[in-house]
């Protein structure tokens, strides 16, 4: 556990980058393999129909194993696609294995933009977040840009849905995270050695 130490965010964030991505890719298969062993046959994952997860880049976890699972289920799953316009937007599309991907303005793969085919945040029923950092009191250091934030804000709590799961490598757990108001707090993070529960 990284302990935060009065650090800024930017700091903190820069810190946490460097340890994730130093992870070997020996180390990296191993993490994947056990996170999914930690999620794919819990409740939480089991009961969601529709499930919003992401593809790994910059050292993040990888929830591929995860997606395909969901996918051999009958489960439907769905991307964060940016918009071109507003550029601070993202929203969700389906997506499954073998389907094309564009890149977008930060080299991260994803669905190409299509907003007839979108889903509303508060439509899914679980929503897997990459992260940089995150406590154990639901605490998420993102990026720094803000999308999922702004995706989630006012909406989340439509329902009670969707849970929010944070999915992490334990190299990224810190002792106290130093949030902002409009950070939106997960209900738990899960890593490759711990389920940590917000509530």
């Amino acid at each position: 556990m990284i302990e935060a130490n009065g650090l800024s965010r930017k700091a903190l964030r820069q810190t946490l980058r460097k340890a994730r991505r130093a992870l070997p890719l020996r180390e990296q298969r191993r993490a994947s393999l056990a996170l999914y062993r930690q999620l794919a046959q819990h409740p939480t994952f089991r009961r969601a129909r529709h499930i919003a997860l992401y593809l790994p880049n910059d050292g993040e976890i990888d929830p591929t194993l995860l997606m395909l699972a969901a996918q051999r289920r009958g489960k439907s799953t769905y991307l964060p696609v940016l918009r071109r316009w507003p550029r601070t937007r993202m929203d969700f599309q389906p997506f499954r294995a073998g389907e094309p991907l564009g890149s977008n303005r930060f080299r991260i793969a994803e669905p190409r933009y299509n907003p007839a085919r979108r889903r509303k945040v508060w439509t899914l029923d679980l929503l897997l977040l990459p992260l940089v950092g995150f406590d154990e009191r639901g605490g998420r250091l993102g990026m720094g840009g803000g999308f999922y934030d702004r995706c989630l804000a006012g909406k989340h709590q439509r329902n009670g849905r969707p849970m929010l799961l944070g999915l992490a490598h334990e190299c990224q757990k810190v002792d106290h995270l130093p949030l902002e108001a409009w950070d939106i707090p997960l209900h738990a993070t899960v890593s490759d050695q711990a389920w940590y529960s917000a509530t």
